[in-house]
């Protein structure tokens, strides 16, 4: 039994950890991607990317089906910073962007903040989006 795991660790050892630092390498890379809420992949890219900003997108706001308030928000515009090829850039519309504030979730409370999220096209990533976040405020009921 001693022989067998002797050779299990030691047979091709350099050749292990190569693989055990590389696969620890890219566990870090998607980790610190996803947090960061960038995408690795658009960076692989071989075309030189370029930054748009565009300024004054409304903000609309998620509810469920259920909810039966009203919500205000303020500020209801966000001035967003785009990252791609020049290309993609040029061929973008405005109304392929998506500012939104989720408050589907029953959490939506009176005098809350919540984070603004951006949905682009393939190919276009979101570097900046400001503010980052909204005040929410319930409309009194009539």
């Amino acid at each position: 039994m001693i022989p067998f795991l002797e050779n299990l660790i030691l047979k091709d050892f350099w050749l292990k950890l190569f693989s055990l630092a590389l696969a620890g390498l890219i566990y870090f890379t998607v980790n610190i991607a996803i947090k960061n809420d960038i995408s690795p992949v658009a960076s692989l890219s071989l075309s030189p990317t370029e930054q748009l900003m565009i300024r004054e997108l409304p903000i609309v706001v998620l509810t469920s089906a259920d909810e039966m308030r009203g919500f205000t928000i303020a500020p209801k515009t966000a001035d967003v910073t785009l990252q791609g090829d020049a290309a993609s850039l040029r061929n973008l519309r405005k109304q392929e962007i998506r500012v939104v504030v989720d408050l589907s979730d029953p959490g939506a409370l009176q005098g809350s903040r919540r984070k603004i999220e951006v949905s682009t096209p393939a190919g276009i990533s979101h570097v900046r989006v400001d503010p980052q976040e909204v005040q929410v405020t319930p409309t009194p009921k009539n």
